[in-house]
């Protein structure tokens, strides 16, 4: 897109842009690899290699501010435990604590229920000419599976998930979202379910975390509250919203590429390869915010610090630089990595089990459902700062 004078420009709360950025990010890699937006003061960096390089360098690109350009700006106080904005050594502290819960064994154990939950929304669809991969898988497995791993009951699964939405949406595309129902929403639902663990232990996450201990500074302690709010309330956001993106872009990036699709029918050992692929195609969340902690310099131009700057994960997976016909899904591309999952001490610890999701949801699908097309007078694209994706997307099945 472009402003009044023809030069690039790139909105992050702009629906038109939303609805396809990869034109103005490949403008903007092109023309302004170090981007600066004045209506809302942050810079961006649209170059795999950039993009890449700041997200290792935490101590001059720091997410202890938040890694949402609206955090940041606003000043919003952080909770504590929300790993994705902490830099060491609390960001450590709190990571290593997490990493015991995404381990191969956790991962490997899950795959049947998760098959499970495909199958009992898929199954009502087939000869109906139709369904939804957000209403009928988006909405309900991803959330199912972390509320499985978390101990949120099943019955109270789908309204925690409705009122996570909301707090995501943005109702307007001219002004920066307040950012304050995310938090508040995940704080107070959260709270009930944590006061309701501590009477009611069991075999999963938050009970494994009220009973974590820890050396913290030579002191052995558990998690505070605010802390525990923060853990397990940036599971259920993160582990909820981004698979629940990625299962509505497999089904339109498949409808898209049809031909790749009935590769994968005709050998479902391309599913995981496929996943990947698609997972760089179409990020679930392309854009990452930071905070500079002290100046630093991009082609030629002095980034100031206390300025904001925007890591465009999805422009840098979309890079000609490096790879090669960037803009065609290609399921037998040999990707040696991507952008999507974050690089450095943000790595998205729950990587594998997006994977995994991923991977079950389009086995189960093409299993049943060999062909689709998208309904497009029906499909509606969801909007928010933090994640891309589809609110809505029927297709029609033979």
């Amino acid at each position: 897109m472009s402003d009044s004078n023809g030069a690039v420009h790139y909105d992050p709360y702009d629906w038109d842009i939303d609805a396809d950025p990869y034109p103005t990010f490949k403008r903007m890699r092109d023309e302004a690899p170090l981007y600066y937006n004045e209506k809302y003061d942050f810079y961006a960096l649209s170059r795999f290699d950039d993009v890449e390089k700041c997200s290792l360098d935490w101590k001059n690109y720091s997410s202890a501010r938040g890694s949402v350009l609206e955090f940041i700006k606003l000043g919003m106080e952080i909770p504590p435990g929300s790993i994705l904005f902490e830099d060491p050594p609390s960001h450590d502290l709190h990571r290593a604590l997490l990493s015991r819960v995404f381990t191969p064994r956790r991962m490997n154990a899950i795959e049947a229920e998760i098959r499970e939950f495909c199958a009992e929304q898929l199954d009502p669809r087939i000869g109906t000419g139709s369904f939804d991969f957000i209403k009928h898988i988006g909405s309900h497995m991803p959330m199912r599976t972390i509320g499985m791993l978390i101990g949120i009951p099943k019955e109270d699964q789908v309204a925690l998930r409705e009122r996570i939405d909301a707090g995501f949406h943005m109702e307007t595309d001219d002004e920066m979202p307040t950012a304050s129902d995310m938090l508040s929403v995940i704080s107070e639902e959260i709270g009930t379910y944590l006061d309701w663990r501590i009477k009611n232990p069991s075999d999963d996450l938050m009970t494994e975390l009220l009973n974590a201990e820890f050396e913290d500074d030579g002191v052995t302690r558990k998690l505070t509250r605010d802390e525990l709010l923060g853990y397990v309330g940036l599971l259920v956001a993160a582990g909820n919203e981004t698979t629940t993106r990625l299962i509505g872009w497999t089904g339109k990036v498949l409808a898209d590429f049809p031909e790749q699709r009935a590769q994968i029918v005709a050998d479902p050992s391309l599913v995981p390869a496929a996943i990947e692929e698609i997972l760089r195609f179409e990020a679930p969340s392309p854009v990452q915010a930071r905070y500079v902690m002290n100046d630093v310099v991009h082609y030629g131009t002095t980034v100031p610090k206390g300025s904001a700057v925007l890591l465009l994960t999805a422009s840098g997976n979309r890079d000609e630089r490096r790879f090669e016909n960037p803009d065609v899904l290609d399921i037998h591309r040999k990707t040696e990595r991507h952008l999507t999952f974050g690089y450095g001490i943000h790595h998205c610890l729950g990587a594998a089990l997006a994977r995994l999701e991923g991977r079950v949801a389009l086995e189960e699908v093409v299993k049943r459902f060999p062909t689709w097309s998208v309904d497009w007078e029906q499909a509606k694209q969801a909007h928010t700062s933090t994640v891309r994706g589809w609110e809505s997307l029927p297709v029609f099945t033979p």
